[in-house]
This record gives structure tokens, sequence and C-alpha cells, in this order.
């Protein structure tokens, strides 16, 4: 049977075409049923806690820091005004005891010599004019030589100046002759001088008639013998060596050292209470009697003494004390070291300049005292500082 090729009729077409319209009608619609909702909730406001969650905790403006109603960091700060506080600074520092160097004399060797007698012992007293050594000094030999040669020389010019006078009288002398016969009598008299000198100088009156080569050496004052460099037996020629130190420990010096960052509470004529290692219970009351012009560049500290009465000899040199300097009341703003924020080499605090809005400030600490620091600069009375939770601004 042959195959029917007629083409398809009209309506089977037509059926064709709706079938394709209606499958874009029904695409269009699914897909506005599934983006509708979306849609809908970006137009619906959000619930008031859920703004709240996504508001700033703090906000800046310029240079300072604000931190808005709501903000959960209001409830981890705590701001307080500094508390201004009347300090009366007490500061205590080590110290020696020291010998007064206007009252310490080193006792050189005026020859030199062999020591054949030490009269005197480290740490013994002596009075002014008590004998300390004997030196046996052929220096002393050569000034009694020299001594009486002057003298001989002295009466040899002055005969034969009185000579030259009286033939001067009489007409038959030249004056030229006189005149050195004055010149060598003249010089003559300054060489005695000279060796009279020279022997004085060695301890020796002048006018001594007793000649030998022990020279004893003297004590020039009062004192004790704080330092010995001499042994019966030793051979002095140094006169720049001083065989011994003699001082006079009727005052002495305490000296300590204050830190460079405190000398501004120490000043001359502030009362000072010292006690000692050797006496813990008893307090020795003085005065600064001076303040050094110069910091120590190895140390950083400046030296200050304190003079003290020691007729009694308790004291001694080099004995360790403790010096407490009481310095004069001031006011000082104290903060509580919680509120401070260290940036490099700068320490500073946020202060509040209005409600709830702070502004970082440098400040420059006095010393601290336990918990609390005194603020030298940086704020004011009535300011109010950040004093719990400043680092969170901070960051």
């Amino acid at each position: 049977m042959p195959v029917d090729e007629r083409p398809p009729t009209l309506p089977r077409v037509w059926r064709g075409l709706l079938l394709v319209v209606v499958g874009v009608l029904l695409g269009i619609a699914g897909d506005r049923l599934i983006v509708a909702p979306t849609r809908i909730s970006e137009v619906t406001p959000l619930p008031q806690d859920t703004r709240a969650a996504v508001q700033p905790v703090v906000s800046r403006v310029g240079d300072r820091i604000i931190v808005p109603e709501g903000s959960p960091l209001r409830t981890l700060l705590a701001v307080a005004p500094p508390t201004l506080k009347e300090v009366a600074r007490t500061l205590v520092l080590p110290a020696t005891v020291e010998a007064d160097p206007s009252r310490t004399v080193k006792v050189l060797p005026p020859v030199t010599g062999r020591i054949t007698e030490l009269k005197v012992q480290l740490g013994g007293r002596v009075v002014q004019g008590q004998e300390l050594a004997v030196i046996d000094s052929g220096d002393l030999a050569q000034a009694y030589s020299d001594i009486e040669k002057a003298r001989s020389t002295v009466t040899l010019t002055k005969k034969a100046l009185d000579r030259q006078l009286n033939l001067e009288k009489a007409g038959g002398a030249a004056i030229k002759d006189r005149e050195q016969a004055q010149s060598d009598y003249a010089q003559a008299i300054s060489e005695l001088e000279r060796s009279e000198s020279r022997l004085r100088a060695m301890g020796i009156p002048a006018d001594q008639k007793e000649q030998s080569r022990l020279l004893s050496v003297k004590a020039p004052v009062s004192g004790s013998v704080i330092d010995l460099q001499a042994a019966p037996g030793a051979f002095v020629n140094d006169p720049t060596a001083a065989m011994m130190t003699i001082a006079n420990l009727d005052t002495i010096w305490v000296t300590a050292n204050v830190p460079e960052k405190d000398i501004a509470f120490v000043f001359p004529g502030q009362s000072v209470k010292v006690t000692y290692r050797s006496y813990p219970d008893d307090v020795f009351e003085g005065k600064v009697l001076f303040v050094s012009d110069v910091v120590e560049s190895d140390t950083r500290r400046n030296k200050v003494r304190i003079a003290f009465d020691n007729r009694d000899k308790m004291l001694k040199p080099n004995m360790f004390a403790d010096a407490s300097f009481a310095a004069p009341a001031m006011s000082r703003l104290m903060v509580p070291t919680s509120a401070l924020l260290m940036t490099n080499d700068a320490t500073s605090v946020f202060v509040e300049v209005s409600d709830w809005a702070f502004e970082r400030r440098n400040v420059e600490i006095a010393y601290q005292e336990g918990t609390a620091v005194a603020i030298k600069t940086g704020i004011r009375p009535g300011e109010r500082v950040v004093v719990k939770g400043a680092v969170r601004l901070n960051d």
C-alpha cells in the first residue's frame, strides 16, 4: 500500500505553537514565585534588636573617640576624676660615713731616708706635735752642713765689708771694692736664710744646737690615723707620697648618692634622719650641708653630704647608713596604674572631653605609690579619665 506523503494539516501546527507558549508562561510564573520572597525580605524593615547588633561600638571624629548610646563598650569602661592628694614624700637612700676633707691632713716625708721607728698605729689617735716616726736621712745631714757653711760665709763677708768701709773713710779704698764687699755680704745673708728655711720646712728650729742624721716627724694636727703607708725599715724617697693620713673626726660627713630623677627632692638645709647599721635603734638628725653641682657620669647620681658632730667618736669612716630625706608636702593628682597606656616612650591616658567622648593625652609621671601614680603634667583637677578598660579604646 503506498505511503501517504501529504503535509500536516493546519490544526496540528497550531496545537504545537500553543504548547510552546503555555510552557513559556509556566516558566515565567515559576520564576516569579521563587524570586518574590527574596524581594519581599529586602524591603521588609529589620527588627529593633537586629539593628542594635550591627551598630558600631565606637566612632571617631578627628582625635576624639565617641562611644555611642547602646554600645556594649559602655559597660566595660569606668570613668572617674583623679584624686587630689597631699603628698609628703620620704626618700630613703644608702649612705656612707666619710671624714671631713677640710679636717684631713696627709703626712708627707720632709726628707728622703730610711724609717728607723714608727710611733703610731692605724686607727690610733694622736695630738698635734706628737712624734709619728723617725727617719735616718742624709738630706738632714746635708742641711746642717749647708747652714754651717752659710753662717761661716756671712761672718767672712761681714768682716770684708767692715774693712772696706774703714778704708773708704781713710781715703785709701776704691768705691768698686766697697760695692763688691756689700754684694758678697748680701748674697751670704740670702744663702743663710735659705738654709734656715729648709731646716724649718723639715720641722727643725734653725737655732738648734744638736745636729743629728735622725729626723723626728711630728703630727701637724690632732686626730686619728685613718691611713698608714709606712713601716720600720722602709725607705722613703718620694716627697709627694703620704706616709699616713690624719683626720679630725670630731665632725664627720654622711654622703648619700641621689638618683638623677630625685634631685629635685633634695636641697641644702633640708632635715635628714640617718640610721646606722651599727646602731639600728638610734636615729641621728641632721641637715643637708651641700648638694654637689655635678652629676656623676657613670652612675647618674648626685652626691649629697650631711654633717654630724662626732665628739664621742661613735661614727667611724666607711660605716654604712640609711639617709631619709623628707620632701615638703605638695598636692598631686593621683590616678590608678590601670588608666595608663604605654606607647613607645610616651605614657598617656584617655580624658573625657564630653559625655562618652574621649581624647588621648600624654602625661608625665612624678612617681608611683602602690597601685597609683602621681601625675606631674598632662591632666588638670576636675577632668575625668578612663580608669578601667582604657586599652579597649586604644584598640
